[in-house]
């Protein structure tokens, strides 16, 4: 629960009021977190089409360089500093009065906290390209990414994991991220696919991904570095820690396996991209619930979250909204879906904090009604305005030119695949004018 709850300090343990276990398993756990941004680079890339497979992977690599200069720079402050209800003041700027002593209310060094917390912020970003890859300039993406960390992502965690939040007032339980994470990049995703616009070719033609071990690879390690994030979450190597560990192994591995049986009663086959995003899905539905429900509750979740999910995935391709690597269904309706089950089922012996309405507190699914109506609307309202205020000053979308033939050539010149020995070797911005003659004859 991040700032919001202090843990017991294991004596002989704490120097300087920090404790070093827990110190070392945060460093660790922001590591892990690090790494899901590359691994969903190559999840991504997966899903594309071969010629923007560069350029996608290329997306969550510079979110990694601009949100983190922007999250130490001014993020960090909006987010956690005390502020009002809906987002923080400025004394923390620049890390100014953050230092390498204990964070209030931890054990653990304040700067791995600012770190710790720089990871959510990152993928977080990164995941909203998933909805307008194969169009967007590569350069307005990372603009709008700095922006968006400061301008929605900075006040949705204000609103949970600051004590002087509005739905930290109302109690509202959130682990690791169903409202600042999940449900703000879903939602987002949603507002800047119909402000980006569709593909050219959506509608047109079939566009299948091009590396289905790709996507494997990229969401297998995604569930990697998910015990970091969720475990992480804690702060602590307390009672908390073990739980949201154990369910973040439960809850994917179900939803994996009712997604593949639900593709194969569709198709009597269960297909690689399938598993990829059940993954993602479950680790997506957990997050939000991690360190509050008991492991069997986590069973069921994983397996409750699929069906939403898959059920938006198979509807979406037959309406007129290209958002296309299906990051609304992922993670919107997925966090969506985990902030809700936390209002049934969360449980007091197995967590610090309450009992949903299963277990005598009916209020709590109150509480967590009111974040799962908030968070969506402001994800995508925000996101649509600072997209449309962005479109007045720059060019958001590529020339139809470069789209065509493909974002790895046409914004960064390079191409993520080589020609075999032998072939013709050619400059990358003839390769697509070399393609259309052929095709010609």
């Amino acid at each position: 629960m991040h700032d919001l709850i202090s843990f017991p300090i294991p004596l002989g343990a704490v120097k300087n009021g920090i404790d070093s276990g827990d110190t070392a398993w945060m460093m660790v756990a922001t590591a892990l977190v690090l790494m899901m941004t590359p691994a969903l680079g190559l999840f991504y890339a997966g899903l594309v089409r071969s010629k923007n497979a560069l350029n996608t992977f290329m997306m969550s690599l510079g979110a990694m360089a601009v949100v983190s200069v922007t999250w130490v720079v001014i993020a960090y402050s909006l987010a956690f500093d005390k502020g009002n209800g809906f987002i923080g003041d400025l004394h923390n700027v620049f890390l100014r009065h953050v230092t390498n002593g204990p964070r209030t209310g931890l054990a653990i060094p304040e700067l791995v906290f600012v770190c710790f917390q720089a990871s959510f912020c990152i993928i977080t970003a990164a995941l909203i390209s998933g909805a307008v890859v194969e169009r967007m300039r590569f350069g307005s993406y990372l603009v709008f990414a700095a922006l968006w960390a400061c301008l929605i992502y900075a006040p949705m965690a204000h609103w949970v994991w600051s004590s002087n939040g509005w739905l930290a007032h109302r109690h509202v339980m959130d682990f690791a991220g169903g409202v600042p994470v999940e449900m703000a990049s879903g939602f987002s995703a949603l507002a800047a696919a119909l402000v980006v616009g569709a593909r050219k070719d959506f509608g047109r033609q079939a566009i299948l991904p091009h590396n289905g071990v790709y996507a494997l690879l990229g969401a297998s390690l995604l569930w990697f570095g998910w015990f970091g994030f969720n475990a992480g979450s804690a702060l602590t190597t307390g009672k908390q820690a073990p739980l949201a560990f154990t369910n973040t192994l439960l809850a994917p591995a179900t939803t994996l396996g009712v997604w593949m049986l639900i593709d194969y009663l569709r198709g009597r086959k269960a297909t690689a991209i399938g598993a990829a995003t059940a993954i993602v899905v479950g680790a997506v539905g957990i997050t939000p619930a991690a360190g509050f429900i008991s492991p069997m509750s986590a069973i069921l979740l994983g397996g409750l979250a699929a069906i939403p999910s898959y059920a938006l995935i198979v509807w979406r391709p037959r309406t007129r909204l290209d958002e296309t690597l299906d990051v609304l269904a992922a993670h919107g309706l997925a966090g969506f879906t985990g902030i809700l089950f936390i209002g049934f089922f969360a449980q007091a012996s197995w967590n610090l904090t309450g009992n949903g309405l299963l277990f005598g507190s009916p209020i709590q699914l109150g509480r967590q009604a009111i974040a799962a109506g908030a968070a969506p609307v402001y994800a995508f309202c925000g996101t649509f305005i600072l997209l449309k205020l962005m479109g007045l000053v720059m060019r958001i979308r590529v020339h139809e030119r470069d789209e065509g033939k493909g974002l790895d050539v046409g914004q960064h010149g390079e191409e993520a695949y080589t020609r075999g020995e032998g072939a013709i070797l050619i400059r990358p911005e003839h390769a697509f004018d070399l393609e259309y003659e052929g095709s010609a004859k």
